[in-house]
């Protein structure tokens, strides 16, 4: 029999998920609790197999929380991290649901990487969390109107980890029409999520500043992309995803950094990322500015950054957004 922890009305020993993440026909072996009246009360004993009843009871009562015990939480991230590329591509379920599961876990799971104290370098049992995500989500968003759908999601508040979501997910959108194969779309997608992996290692004071930085501030913001390869030096990475952290601050025109890279020296998927990076980061709050529309950011883009960008990647990403009537 699984462990069943007694009902409590102490929140820190319990946090939320989606009911969508309770896959039918699987055993989490976990609990999952409801907060009742200020109460967590046992809904799924551990050992008890999630059922289509379970689903529909909770949509019928407009549950949008259920609740794990903070013990259980290693194996809730087991068992979401086993079932999510099948949950992903199963097309008798909605876009809009697959899309929110996957939105939500990944966000969650970046947030953890970003909020925890890390070593010398990202811990591979991390690493690999992050690497089965966006499998999950490289084979996903091929799909026919899940980019659409992923994209209802993408929230206006800016944090280092979901802006690293929404870079992966255009940039995944706006690559698959290059035909780029399976396996480099996954590299260039763990490019795109930890991309701003360094900022880890950057305080918060600077992060968060509602003005502009200093220029000392300034340099150590900007040493960001290499602390990021850095803490990867021991992860099995490929040059394609090295390139899109470490570069994803170069421009066209030769002026961005860390080396100054011009032109076709650019690899392709990095001129991908800073085009995503940069939109991503415009169209949310952050703490020196509102979030533009896209049109605004896009209009800003290519008129108010002449020379940052590769040309024919920001059309085509236009084309990307606008299929997805998001312009």
């Amino acid at each position: 029999m699984g462990t069943e922890y007694q009902p409590g009305t102490e929140d820190s020993f319990y946090f939320a998920v989606s009911p969508l993440m309770m896959f039918p026909s699987t055993k989490g072996e976990f609990g999952i609790y409801l907060k009742i009246n200020g109460r967590f009360m046992l809904y799924a004993h551990p050992d008890e197999p999630f059922s289509t009843d379970h689903l529909e009871r909770l949509h019928q009562n407009g549950v949008q929380e259920v609740y794990v015990h903070t013990k259980q939480r290693a194996k809730f991230e087991t068992y979401l991290e086993d079932h999510l590329g099948n949950f992903l591509m199963n097309d008798d379920l909605p876009f809009q649901e697959r899309s929110r599961v996957f939105y939500s876990a990944s966000v969650d799971v970046m947030q953890d990487t970003f909020k925890s104290r890390l070593p010398g370098t990202l811990p591979r049992e991390r690493f690999q969390k992050i690497a089965k995500f966006v499998r999950a989500g490289t084979k996903y968003l091929l799909k026919d109107k899940s980019f659409k759908s992923m994209a209802s999601f993408i929230s206006h508040d800016y944090y280092t980890w979901s802006h690293c979501v929404h870079v992966f997910v255009f940039s995944q959108a706006l690559l698959h029409t290059y035909h780029i194969d399976g396996n480099q779309l996954f590299y260039c997608g763990l490019g795109a999520i930890l991309h701003d992996l360094g900022k880890v290692a950057v305080d918060r004071s600077i992060l968060e500043k509602p003005g502009l930085l200093s220029p000392e501030e300034r340099e150590i913001m900007k040493a960001h992309p290499l602390k990021g390869v850095a803490l990867c030096s021991t992860l099995p990475l490929n040059q394609d995803a090295i390139n899109c952290i470490l570069f994803h601050h170069e421009k066209m025109n030769g002026t961005g950094y860390p080396t100054g890279l011009c032109g076709e020296e650019m690899p392709l998927a990095v001129r991908v990322i800073s085009v995503c990076d940069v939109y991503a980061a415009l169209t949310t709050d952050r703490p020196y500015a509102k979030a533009k529309t896209p049109y605004e950011a896009l209009s800003l883009m290519k008129d108010g950054m002449k020379g940052h960008f590769d040309e024919e990647v920001y059309t085509r990403f236009v084309k990307v957004l606008s299929g997805a009537d998001i312009v």
